[in-house]
């Protein structure tokens, strides 16, 4: 029984913890309509810093750097070689090796190239959602991982 209401408390903190931060940002990019705040990587990256936030993947270093790396590694692609599928393929590349030497491995941050190639993106992309968003989302995991003593 310990168990199971172990698993269950693990369930409610890590479940609520995902919701009050991706809710954060999203309410953040329907507010400000300068800037996009929201990606898709950022729920990966949520599922590892509240469900298994002592993994190794899910270490703060590991979640900034993985994607600010990852991020640069799509936009400096993109400004060689444009959009073609090459592109997405070296892109995606050069962020694993870059993750790799770095020891900053952050799967969800594989996405990043992808986005950067598809969608034209410049090196404000790195800033702004990429670094800004990876921050927000290490702080709160730090202090809400804390309050719960996880």
């Amino acid at each position: 029984m310990k168990i199971f209401n172990e698993k269950i408390k693990t369930i409610v903190i890590s479940s609520l913890g995902a919701f009050l931060c991706i809710y954060a940002i999203a309410y953040l990019n329907l507010i400000d309509e300068t800037n996009v705040w929201l990606i898709p990587p950022f729920g990966a990256s949520l599922v590892l810093v509240m469900a298994v936030h002592d993994s190794p993947l899910a270490s703060p270093r590991n979640v900034f750097f993985g994607h600010v790396l990852s991020a640069s590694s799509g936009v400096m692609i993109y400004y060689f070689f444009g959009d073609a599928p090459i592109a997405i393929a070296l892109g995606l590349s050069f962020a694993i090796i870059l993750m790799i030497i770095t020891n900053t491995v952050h799967p969800p941050a594989g996405a990043n190239p992808i986005i950067a190639i598809l969608g034209a993106k410049s090196f404000e992309f790195v800033i702004m959602p990429v670094a800004i968003g990876a921050s927000f989302i290490v702080i709160f995991a730090l202090i809400y991982n804390k309050i719960w003593k996880r």
